[in-house]
């Protein structure tokens, strides 16, 4: 089931040094690119099928195509390397393992959309992570990957790592941009959207660690060769990253489109011995949790998951067994979101207060089940209704407890059933 795509160095020893990294085809694809036409190399990538591996899965190449043409003002590019998203981790291994694979990447990325300066905005827990990178990008530098002749072509390329403060809602791509101004980190209304006024003011694609990681491979090998991983409409592969409850947690490369339950026991080893799957949470903490019994026919692809009423998100796969509280989950989750939330918008940073609240007073034995069908309404109520989807990460999950395990939730009102709901 697994392949060698993205983790093709990942088990040798030392492929984060430029030395190692080159014996193994590290910037072999910078002649070919140089070659081309921008706009050729943005075709290719185009007919490879990539999506954008930060969550949303929109098509890598057709976002670099809404840059505006002619106007007189820089183009930057901007790699979401925050990775705060619960139960992802795919990110880190890119950046500690094969940094210059990214590098690579983002000299692809930046020729063929015009672009002579990149940002790699990354996790500010990421210590070790960043110390790596910078490592890799100060040999570039050296060997002449990077600056004012790249390879020796005429092309400047200044790449810029920036450090968050730990803050999620950083993940958000305006928020991002932002915070890289030196700004508060919070959301900015859409539109414009950044691919026409993005990065001080200028036209910017932002682009997630592993859709950039992507490209020396489709370069190198062509659209056809990516396409041959995976499903026609979600085509390669992907670093899952799987944890919880399983005999087998790591990351795995796998082409997309595998069925759910088969990955969790073939690679992953099933649940631990003596227990039941609960539940499967497909793409990381915002995304709406399956039942087995719903997991039975879904495939890990964009498509499959949308069907099953969940999202591929960021393909970090936490597995449940029949231990997990669903109710305790639920209010983890919460907390959590509400912790995140920048206080911009009314609706989550009151509503996702009051959520956690009621949850809190449940497990506390002091709720109702009134307050279950609070805790839904106010779901309706928040979600889609402010300038990010911050909030909405958080109520898509919580409702989907709430409604496939809705008798976990009923247990913890039993014990107090004459309380009045939260208010």
């Amino acid at each position: 089931m697994e392949v060698k795509v993205l983790s093709a160095k990942f088990d040798i020893e030392g492929a984060n040094k430029l030395e190692i990294a080159k014996e193994h085809g590290a910037y072999a694809t910078l002649d070919k690119l140089f070659a081309m036409e921008p706009a050729a190399v943005t075709e290719v990538v185009k007919a490879s099928g990539l999506r954008g591996r930060g969550g949303a899965g929109f098509p890598t190449g057709l976002k670099w195509t809404f840059l505006p043409k002619g106007l007189d003002k820089p183009v930057y590019l901007a790699v979401n390397s925050d990775e705060s998203e619960p139960a992802t981790f795919k990110d880190r291994y890119i950046l500690v393992r094969d940094p210059h694979m990214l590098i690579e990447g983002i000299i692809i990325c930046c020729y063929a959309i015009n672009s002579h300066d990149a940002y790699i905005y990354i996790r500010g827990e990421y210590t070790s992570q960043v110390k790596v990178l910078q490592a890799a990008i100060d040999e570039a530098y050296a060997a002449g990957y990077l600056g004012e002749k790249v390879a020796g072509h005429d092309f400047r390329i200044d790449v810029t790592v920036h450090r968050g403060a730990g803050a999620y809602i950083c993940g958000e791509e305006t928020a991002l941009l932002e915070s890289i101004e030196g700004k508060k980190g919070q959301p900015r209304s859409k539109p414009p959207f950044p691919a026409i006024e993005g990065l001080y003011g200028c036209p910017t694609i932002i682009n997630n660690v592993q859709s950039i990681a992507s490209l020396p491979f489709i370069l190198a090998n062509g659209a056809d060769a990516y396409k041959a991983f995976g499903t026609e409409k979600s085509p390669g592969t992907h670093l899952f990253g799987i944890s919880g409850l399983v005999q087998k947690p790591g990351m795995y490369e796998l082409p997309l489109g595998l069925p759910v339950l088969e990955v969790i026991d073939k690679v992953a080893g099933g649940v631990r011995e003596g227990r039941k799957l609960k539940g499967i949470i497909p793409g990381g903490s915002s995304t709406p949790v399956l039942t087995p019994e719903e997991a039975q026919d879904a495939t890990l692809d964009y498509e499959s998951l949308a069907a099953h009423k969940t999202m591929f998100g960021s393909g970090g796969i936490v597995v449940l067994d029949d231990t997990v509280d669903m109710v305790k989950l639920a209010e983890n989750l919460v907390h959590f979101y509400y912790h995140e939330s920048c206080g911009q918008c009314t609706p989550c940073r009151e509503g996702l207060g009051w959520m956690l609240k009621i949850l809190e007073q449940l497990i506390a034995g002091k709720g109702k089940v009134a307050d279950i069908d609070l805790l839904l309404e106010l779901c309706d109520n928040i979600e889609m209704k402010t300038v990010c989807v911050l909030s909405a990460a958080c109520t898509m999950s919580l409702r989907s407890y709430l409604i496939k395990f809705r008798s976990e939730f009923e247990a913890y009102a039993a014990k107090n059933a004459s309380a009045e709901p939260v208010m």
